[in-house]
């Protein structure tokens, strides 16, 4: 039986705790990692004498011996839509399960970040930091961190080649490298396959890297098939104004048989605006496909083809990366590459 809690406002420390166990001051603090190793009904005899005391680690204290905050920043350009939210759920299930802390910075609605919440940030002593907004340099960042080597998310041709952003940067930074092609060109097959002739791209904000490759890969494939320029309906990535450029489009007598949206959120907005303001079916008068795969996608009321971007994959592959670094921070950048493929469900054929 350990010691009774400690009373009259006193802190309990770890060497109460070792002693209530009677375990070594050092076990105390692996069994609060769940990286270290320790025998299981060691580390729960621990862990419950330590919640009988009240005891819980002083992580600024264990960070100055480890040089490990176990803190990661993420930067995000938004919060409320669904892509990002379920992106930042997963991410932070995935850290918190590897004993990391996640602080959530947004950016401004031109995607950069104020200087003043740039010099708040170097405060915490991130481990790591993930970028989802490009806007936010590396060559920024590198001026506000201290050890943390950002992670950004590339979208490269096929060729290899990096946007000018990334080329250009004289700052430390790892990547995550996303291939969109090989969904977008099976995306093509298939609705060329069901008779689409005539293809429209609806945008996403045009000032992201995302949207521009992603408008770029159609371009290159459709030329390659022998499909033509696609007409580019202007968006940014939200239904809203997706709806109403679907609404514009139509209604100055396009010939438009299929729509490749930016995003699924885009894509929801068109088939909405089709059915219930133009009277035009889905697939049969225009094919709809979508670009990510976020869980609404297949709600019965949309069951969207789209491409898909793995989100577990994609979370997976971060977090390799940032456990890669903090092993060997001097390493070299670091890159790891995901691919696209193609969800078929009822808005094609």
């Amino acid at each position: 039986m350990s010691d009774q809690p400690v009373r009259n406002g006193a802190r309990a420390t770890a060497d109460m705790v070792a002693a209530a166990a009677n375990v070594s001051r050092t076990a105390v603090s692996r069994a609060f990692n769940p990286n270290a190793s320790l025998k299981p009904e060691k580390r729960q005899r621990i862990l419950k004498i330590a919640q009988e005391l009240n005891y819980t680690p002083d992580m600024a204290a264990r960070a100055l011996v480890t040089r490990r905050s176990h803190l990661v920043g993420v930067i995000v350009p938004a919060v409320c839509s669904p892509w990002e939210s379920q992106e930042i759920d997963a991410l932070t299930t995935a850290l918190q399960d590897k004993g990391f802390a996640t602080l959530l910075f947004k950016t401004r609605a031109d995607r950069a970040m104020d200087v003043r919440l740039l010099t708040y940030m170097r405060g915490f002593n991130l481990d790591s930091i993930v970028a989802f907004a490009e806007n936010v340099r590396p060559d920024t960042l590198a001026r506000y961190l201290d050890r943390a080597v950002p992670i950004y998310l590339s979208y490269p041709r096929e060729d290899g080649g990096l946007p000018p952003l990334f080329r250009e940067s004289k700052a430390h930074f790892d990547r995550v490298d996303v291939l969109q092609r090989d969904g977008l060109e099976k995306a093509v097959a298939l609705v060329q396959g069901y008779g689409g002739k005539r293809f429209a791209y609806l945008a996403g904000d045009p000032h992201t890297l995302a949207n521009t490759e992603r408008s770029r890969t159609l371009v290159d494939i459709l030329k390659a098939r022998g499909l033509g320029e696609p007409v580019i309906i202007p968006g940014d990535f939200t239904y809203e104004t997706a709806f109403a450029a679907t609404i514009d489009l139509f209604r100055h007598g396009s010939d438009v048989d299929a729509i490749f949206a930016a995003n699924d959120v885009s894509a929801f907005g068109a088939i909405d605006a089709l059915r219930h303001e133009l009277g035009l079916r889905v697939p049969e008068d225009v094919k709809v496909v979508g670009f990510d795969d976020i869980d609404q996608s297949a709600w019965r009321s949309y069951n969207l083809t789209t491409v898909k971007v793995d989100l577990a994959e994609r979370v997976a592959t971060l977090i390799r990366l940032i456990l890669r670094r903090l092993d060997d921070p001097a390493a070299p950048a670091m890159s790891e590459t995901i691919r696209t493929r193609l969800v078929v469900r009822g808005t094609v054929g």
